[in-house]
């Protein structure tokens, strides 16, 4: 596989991962070691999955290609629907995390790296497929450690908490129909 080919699935697989660490950061009191939790976590599922799915992508590839990605995206469209909901009530108090909440969020956002692992890097050697597979953890790792960041400088700005959770609950619902139907 060329490099650029890795790079692109990287980035791609990430975006999901992306989404999602801005959304929290909007919405929830995140505290620095939280920031290094979530993004190791999503970078971890990341990287798992793609290695899983490699690994035994021959075996699942023909039963269980859709269902996943439909899952996972039924899951953070209904975290964006609470969340959305929860825009509306007039506590001005950010919601706290947990680390259970982040976790399932983790494996949502990685169920399409496993589909990417059964599709096209089924066939790598195993070195290859771990190489691969690391590379695509630590651009998910950056990327969302990149979105926390935004987003905590982006709550600096003195406007009504209720805008940001209302838009970030917004992209979680825009983020799970993506990947219910795309």
């Amino acid at each position: 596989m060329p490099f650029i080919d890795l790079v692109l699935i990287s980035l791609a697989l990430s975006c999901d991962a992306f989404g999602v660490a801005l959304s929290l950061g909007l919405n929830c009191i995140i505290k620095n070691a939280q920031t290094m939790i979530i993004s190791s976590l999503f970078g971890f599922f990341q990287f798992l999955f793609v290695f899983l799915g490699g690994l035994f992508g021959y075996l699942f590839n023909e039963y269980i290609f859709s269902l996943p990605s439909i899952f996972g995206g039924i899951i953070i469209l209904i975290v964006g629907m609470i969340m959305f909901k929860e825009g509306f009530s007039n506590n001005e108090i950010s919601a706290k995390i947990n680390l259970s909440i982040i976790i399932l969020l983790s494996i949502c956002v990685s169920i399409d790296a496993l589909m990417i692992g059964f599709s096209t890097f089924s066939n790598l050697n195993f070195k290859l497929l771990f190489s691969n597979s690391l590379f695509v953890g630590i651009t998910t790792f950056f990327m969302s450690l990149t979105a926390l960041f935004i987003s905590k400088n982006i709550k600096k700005i003195k406007l009504q908490s209720n805008i940001f959770n209302l838009l970030a609950s917004i992209l979680l619902i825009f983020l799970g129909i993506k990947i219910i139907f795309f």
